[in-house]
């Protein structure tokens, strides 16, 4: 599908890991396939193809579906910069490709009527966290996937500011030992245990601090409130 351009069939495969169609995940969609073409890349999740994000939003899932680069493969890397962009690179390149969209939201792909009509209902759903009557939630399925088309409809350069930069790509992800806490008695990688009276304790037993990748980005589990 990336070969073919398929952008549609790359967004139906996305939204069967995001849970449905929005303008963020058409946009990580056209972003993966875009990067993947031009710098003729195809992952086999081994961490040769890098892909490094700058937010943690419907954006991701959208590079995730299409590239193959994944958190759990290690060939994901999360930035937290609160942009709407991502590089892609071959390890053992100096160079990568970094797409970062020029403008986000519905009045991108909606006319003015329809973009304020989006927003509308946005606030209501996700900033406001109300329900939707049927009426509405149709009408919101159905701007949301007109505003998607549109974006995968414009031209990437016209959607994206494109431009070649330097990377640094960072080691392959270590392998670590894994130890059974004390407490609880469930295994943990070593390098996440601590030691108290001499025996390995998680950091869920120690009560130490971990960090989260949240909704707001990286913070500290005990500011996760």
């Amino acid at each position: 599908m990336i070969a073919e351009n398929d952008l549609q069939g790359l967004l139906q495969r996305a939204a069967e890991i995001h849970g449905h169609i929005c303008p963020g995940l058409a946009a990580g969609v056209k972003a993966a396939a875009t990067a993947m073409r031009r710098l003729d890349l195809q992952s086999e999740g081994m961490e040769d193809v890098m892909a490094e994000v700058e937010c943690n939003n419907c954006f991701v899932d959208g590079i995730q579906a299409v590239s193959g680069c994944t958190l759990g493969n290690n060939a994901l890397i999360y930035r937290d910069l609160g942009k709407t962009a991502v590089t892609f690179y071959c390890r053992g390149n100096s160079t990568g490709l970094r797409l970062c969209v020029r403008e986000m939201g519905p009045g991108v792909a909606l006319d003015d009527d329809e973009a304020e009509e989006a927003d509308r209902l946005f606030e209501k759903a996700v900033e406001e966290r109300k329900e939707l009557d049927e009426t509405e939630s149709r009408r919101f399925r159905e701007l949301w996937r007109t505003a998607s088309q549109g974006i995968l409809d414009m031209p990437a350069d016209e959607f994206f500011r494109i431009e070649t930069v330097e990377v640094s790509p960072p080691s392959f992800a270590p392998i670590f030992d894994s130890a059974e806490c004390s407490v609880c008695g469930e295994e943990v990688m070593e390098t996440r245990a601590r030691l108290q009276g001499g025996e390995p304790v998680c950091l869920s037993c120690s009560g130490e601090h971990h960090w989260l990748v949240h909704g707001a980005g990286i913070i500290p589990s005990a500011t996760r409130e």
